[in-house]
């Protein structure tokens, strides 16, 4: 069996899934639910020094749906715990006390200074908990205060805060990083320079998820107006990985541990995450849409691909897609591929044909008994038509082989990489001759 066990920045569970830092990591009940559950750690909500945090009473989400009413994603207007500070305490402390081989990292959002800093610090510690997870992503109502993406907007104030940080406690420092920025590299870079034991990734997306026709304001709605907030879910996923990987290859943070998040569902999207750099994953919205239980699937089909694959350990499969996550002007573009439609598995619903045919490049024949074939000589390999068959393998792109001729381009097809900077295609390359 395929080891699930991590040692996250020198913080160990039992399994790489956390919950994240939101409502399921609220309160002690919950936590203790997802425990026996399975879930291998937690981040408790976040923790401030504010007593007068007060959360709206009325909806605090949106949502956006797919055709079947699959949640796709999730927006929320809450904000860090409205709980007393000491209950939380408490709790966290007897938690940890009775789960002693789970992670459980607190999250903390504190005012930009260092008194504060060092003042809420012991208090975590006292806990027994594992370690600190600095909340510099929250996008909307703390940050109109100052803390939140305020602060993980600017990579200045991540190296300052994580320095106090790691000055004033024992606890491995996790920087929780915004996406809401231009580069994501630059605040991971200022967490690493100020001694960051790891960094996760990405916290909620500024948004507004819908309006109100009726009332005019957007989604949720309360009293007739509505707020930005922080977008999250499936929805996010390409966003997060892209994310991650720009850190991941980064040669100034290649060896910054990632604790990975936004839209992890399944186990495949968990196993993205790691293969793309990351240590641990957090989730949040799967569990709040299917319950705690759902970890039961991720980890047992994560350990069954593993098992499957001969992937002994977590450790063994991080970072495996690093190497292979390139800039464009770095792909082959000696590469050539055909679409190919398995006839067996097509249903003849033509949404290939119509997809080509309207937007792309009129590479997909239809016959009058409506069988669609493609057409070589106009086939680019864009791949539309595979992303949109409703038929999973009915079209699949397959390569030529080196020597073979294009009957698009009339041109043997070359092996070997063939760089932009010099191809016949460049108008730069052409104008340079």
């Amino acid at each position: 069996m395929a080891d699930l066990s991590i040692d996250f920045a020198g913080i160990k569970s039992p399994n790489p899934f956390w919950l994240a830092s939101a409502p399921p990591t609220d309160k002690e009940y919950n936590v203790r639910r997802a425990f026996e559950a399975g879930w291998g750690g937690v981040v408790w909500k976040t923790l401030g020094l504010d007593p007068h945090i007060v959360n709206v009473n009325g909806p605090r989400y949106g949502a956006i749906y797919g055709a079947d009413r699959r949640l796709l994603g999730l927006n929320n207007i809450e904000l860090i715990t409205d709980r007393p500070l000491q209950t939380n305490l408490e709790e966290i402390k007897a938690v940890k006390r009775d789960w002693p081989d789970r992670a459980m990292v607190v999250s903390l959002m504190v005012p930009c200074e260092e008194w504060a800093w060092k003042q809420i610090l012991p208090l975590v510690e006292d806990t027994g908990a594992d370690g600190v997870e600095l909340n510099f992503g929250c996008p909307h109502g703390m940050s109109e205060r100052g803390m939140g993406s305020a602060v993980g907007q600017v990579p200045e104030y991540i190296e300052m805060v994580t320095r106090w940080v790691k000055q004033n406690t024992r606890m491995p420092c996790i920087v929780k990083l915004t996406p809401n920025i231009t580069d994501v590299r630059q605040p991971a870079e200022a967490a690493y320079r100020g001694g960051a034991d790891a960094v996760s990734l990405i916290n909620t997306i500024n948004s507004i998820t819908s309006v109100n026709l009726d009332l005019f304001a957007p989604e949720p709605t309360i009293d007739g107006k509505g707020a930005h907030g922080g977008y999250c879910g499936p929805a996010v996923k390409p966003i997060a990985l892209n994310m991650v990987a720009e850190i991941a290859r980064n040669t100034e943070t290649a060896d910054l541990p990632i604790s990975g998040i936004g839209g992890i569902t399944t186990w495949r999207d968990a196993a993205e995450f790691i293969a793309l750099g990351a240590g641990s994953v957090q989730v949040c919205t799967a569990a709040m849409t299917y319950g705690f239980k759902i970890v039961e699937e991720m980890k047992s089909g994560l350990s069954q691909w593993m098992d499957e694959k001969g992937h002994t350990s977590i450790a063994a499969i991080s970072g495996r897609a690093v190497p292979n996550c390139s800039d464009w002007k770095n792909l082959n573009l000696n590469y050539v591929a055909k679409a190919k439609i398995n006839q067996d598995l097509c249903i003849s619903c033509g949404r290939c044909f119509a997809a080509c045919e309207d937007t792309s490049h009129q590479a997909i024949g239809m016959s009058a008994d409506r069988t669609f074939t493609v057409i070589d000589e106009e086939c680019v390999a864009c791949n539309l038509c595979v992303n949109v068959c409703p038929v999973e393998d009915c079209i699949t792109m397959e390569a030529m082989a080196p020597g073979s001729v294009d009957p698009r381009t009339g041109k043997v097809v070359e092996e070997g990489f063939a760089d932009w900077t010099t191809h016949p295609n460049n108008p730069a390359a052409v104008a340079a001759e």
